[in-house]
């Protein structure tokens, strides 16, 4: 599977060199690096907007600013990125990197807990990107749904978690029932289309009707 997925990044557009640098150092200098989207996920993600064309998206989740970047450079002058993070240690960091791909004027960065921050937010949008605490995925979907104009989406990193979702669910584990109760509540929504995509950790690609 790696050399296969090698191969898809030698076969994919190639990513910014801001984002080249961004990944390294998140590497380099960030705890939990794998949380950063990467090279295939954020040609997704741009691929994605040039075919939505969204002007207002909402990312639950920041860490680094990888994929708020890809959403910037995916957009016109038009879009506004709000993305929230709650570690207020990444903020400077990430801040650094949207100022270094001249995409800051697109990027509303709120710091604190999303459960929080969302109702603030008077916007109605396009996209949302929820990559952010596992245990609050179903929370999060509530709380956006009626802010996602209709024809919109809602993404959902993460929904395949390692193959837990599979798998018995060992006590206490929070986040793996997270995840299995969004999938599930999902499915049973009247409301939306979605596909769950195999892809890198699982991709919820959810279309409200």
């Amino acid at each position: 599977m790696e050399k296969l997925h090698e191969y898809a990044e030698q076969h994919t557009t190639e990513e910014s060199a801001v984002l080249k640098k961004l990944y390294r150092e998140t590497h380099a200098k960030v705890l939990f690096p794998r949380m950063a989207s990467g090279h295939l996920q954020g040609a997704l993600i741009k691929m994605f907007c040039n075919m939505v064309k969204p002007t207002q998206i909402l990312e639950i989740g920041t860490f680094t600013g990888y994929a708020t970047i890809c959403f910037a450079e995916a957009t016109d002058d038009r879009a506004c990125i709000h993305t929230i993070e709650i570690n207020p240690e990444l903020q400077d960091f990430a801040e650094e990197f949207f100022k270094a791909a001249h995409v800051e004027h697109k990027i509303n960065y709120y710091s604190g807990h999303a459960l929080d921050i969302i109702p603030t937010i008077n916007e109605v949008f396009d996209l949302v990107f929820i990559d952010a605490d596992k245990e609050n995925y179903s929370s999060y979907y509530d709380m956006v749904f009626n802010k996602v104009r209709k024809g919109g989406y809602i993404l959902a990193d993460n929904t395949l978690w390692g193959g837990k979702v599979i798998k018995p669910i060992l006590k206490k584990d929070k986040e793996t029932e997270g995840i299995i109760t969004f999938n599930k509540k999902v499915m049973q929504d009247e409301r939306v289309e979605n596909l769950l995509l195999p892809f890198r950790d699982g991709l919820m690609i959810i279309r409200k009707k």
